[in-house]
C-alpha cells in the first residue's frame, strides 16, 4: 500500500542527443537512486531560479562528461511514481530538450545518482529498462519500472518553504494558453488586485496539479478562468522566471520561481467570456483583435505573455 506516501514536486531537464550514428545517449541509475538499474535521458533537477536550459546542460556535463548546446524543445510532460522506500510520492514535470555535443568525453561515476553513460542504438534501447519518458521521447515501448501510487495526493500546484536567506521560497510549474479563435483574435485574462502583476493582460492558464499533465490542466484552466472549450494544437516554448521577492495575497515576499509551458490552442465555437473561479487571481477575460493586442502598452502584458505571443508570432 502507498496511501501514506508524503507527496513531492520538482521540475526537472533532460536531453535528447543523438549522434552521426543514430544512437541516443542514456544513463543509467545508480543503487544511489530510487530507480537502480533503470536507464533514462541524461538531465535532473532544476535548481531555484534557474533556467531548464541551463539545468540541461549543467546536468549533462555531470552525469556524460559531454558539452552539449541546447537546439530546441522536444516535449513537455508529467508523471507520477511512488516511491515506498523513501516515503513519497513524487510528482515530476519534465522538460525534454533536444541538444547537440559539443565536445567532451563519456565518463563513468562513482557513489553518485547515475553511473554509467553510453550511446545506445534504439534497437539497444528497446532491451533496456527504460523509465517511461525516456521510452516516449524515444519511440520506444515503455518497460513497467514505475510504482504508481494508490491515490493521488490532493496538494497546492506550489508550498513556500524558508530558503537559506531565511526568505520563503517557492517553486512553480504552470501551463498557458495562447488562444485564439477562428476570426484571429487572442483570449487573455486580466490579473486581480492583490496578486503579483495586477491589472496586467496575461495567458489563460496556471499552476498544474499534482499528477496532473500540463496540457488537461491548460484546458481546464481555460473553462475556469474564460469560460471556453479549446483544443490544443502545438507546444511553443517554456519560460523560466524568478522574481526575488514577490509580493501577492500571502501577504509576505516570496522567492518566487516560475517555470511556465505554452501552447497554441484553437477554440473553434467561441462563447462569452466568464470568470468561474471568482475570488481569484483573474477577474476578466476577454477577446482581443490583432490590432488591439499590437496596440496594449508592453507594461500592460505580463512577461510570459509578451514571451509567448511572440513566440506564436500574433505581433
Amino acid at each position: 500500500m502507498t496511501t501514506t506516501l508524503a507527496p513531492l514536486r520538482r521540475i526537472a531537464a533532460y536531453a535528447v542527443c543523438a549522434d552521426s550514428a543514430g544512437r541516443f545517449l542514456l544513463v543509467r541509475a545508480s543503487d544511489r537512486s530510487g530507480t537502480p538499474g533503470i536507464w533514462s535521458l541524461p538531465g535532473g533537477a532544476v535548481d531555484h531560479g534557474e533556467d531548464p536550459n541551463h539545468t540541461v546542460v549543467r546536468e549533462t556535463a555531470a552525469e556524460t562528461g559531454l558539452s552539449v548546446t541546447v537546439t530546441g524543445l522536444h516535449d513537455v510532460l508529467a508523471d507520477l511514481r511512488a516511491l515506498p522506500e523513501r516515503g513519497i510520492a513524487i510528482h515530476t514535470d519534465r522538460l525534454v530538450y533536444r541538444v547537440a555535443v559539443r565536445g567532451g568525453r563519456l565518463i563513468d561515476r562513482v557513489g553518485q545518482p547515475t553511473d554509467l553513460a553510453r550511446w545506445c542504438t534504439p534497437a539497444e534501447a528497446r532491451t533496456l529498462p527504460l523509465r517511461p519518458f525516456t521510452a516516449r521521447a524515444l519511440g520506444v515501448p515503455p518497460g513497467p519500472v514505475d510504482l504508481p501510487p494508490d491515490e493521488t495526493p490532493d496538494v497546492p500546484s506550489f508550498h513556500a518553504v524558508p530558503g537559506p536567506d531565511g526568505l520563503h521560497r517557492a517553486q512553480r510549474f504552470a501551463a498557458y494558453a495562447v488562444a485564439t479563435d477562428p476570426a484571429g483574435r487572442i483570449l487573455l485574462t486580466r490579473v486581480a488586485d492583490g496578486y503579483p502583476g495586477a491589472g496586467c493582460w496575461h495567458l489563460p492558464g496556471g499552476g498544474t496539479d499534482f499528477g496532473e499533465q500540463p496540457g488537461a490542466a491548460l484546458l481546464r484552466e481555460l473553462v475556469e478562468e474564460t469560460g471556453q472549450q479549446g483544443r490544443l494544437v502545438e507546444l511553443l516554448g517554456v519560460a523560466s522566471h524568478r522574481d526575488a521577492a514577490s509580493l501577492g495575497p500571502e501577504g509576505y515576499p516570496i522567492d518566487w520561481h516560475g517555470v511556465r509551458a505554452f501552447y497554441r490552442v484553437l477554440v473553434d465555437v467561441p462563447a462569452p467570456c466568464v470568470v468561474g473561479d471568482v475570488g481569484g487571481s483573474t477577474c476578466e477575460a476577454r477577446w482581443f483583435a490583432r490590432d488591439e493586442l499590437r496596440g496594449l502598452p508592453a507594461d500592460r502584458l505580463t512577461e510570459v505573455t509578451a514571451e509567448a505571443v511572440r513566440a506564436a508570432r500574433l505581433t
